[in-house]
């Protein structure tokens, strides 16, 4: 997984991200956006994007139990059956041909 969007991206959701990635590979969903690492490049155009530091390369979670976990919640997102949906959101090739997902993982929500 490339890069992550961590905790400080809850309730904020600036979006500012979204508009630079140039394969639309950061979805939506109801209090933050994750990047799904199956469609990102690694090419890091949305990282220095973000006005609350929020986005991070998954090998500096390394000893960092939180961000660790964030890497996690951010593959759960892609992988589990999210509340309120049929099937896990996979890999559709893009953000755009979904639209918001308009659900977070258990973890964010509970937050």
């Amino acid at each position: 997984m490339p890069y992550v969007i961590g905790k400080d991206c809850v309730d904020v959701n600036d979006r500012a991200c979204m508009d630079m990635c140039p394969v639309d590979c950061i979805y939506v969903g109801d209090r933050k956006s994750y990047i799904n690492a199956a469609e990102c490049i690694d090419c890091g155009a949305c990282e220095p994007e973000c006005p609350v530091d929020a986005i991070f390369v998954d090998r500096s979670a390394r000893g960092n139990e939180l961000k660790t976990f964030f890497v996690e919640d951010s593959r759960n997102f892609f992988q589990i059956t999210l509340p309120g949906r049929n099937a896990p959101i996979g890999a559709p090739g893009g953000a755009g041909k979904v639209g918001d997902i308009g659900v977070d993982t258990p973890y964010v929500s509970d937050l």
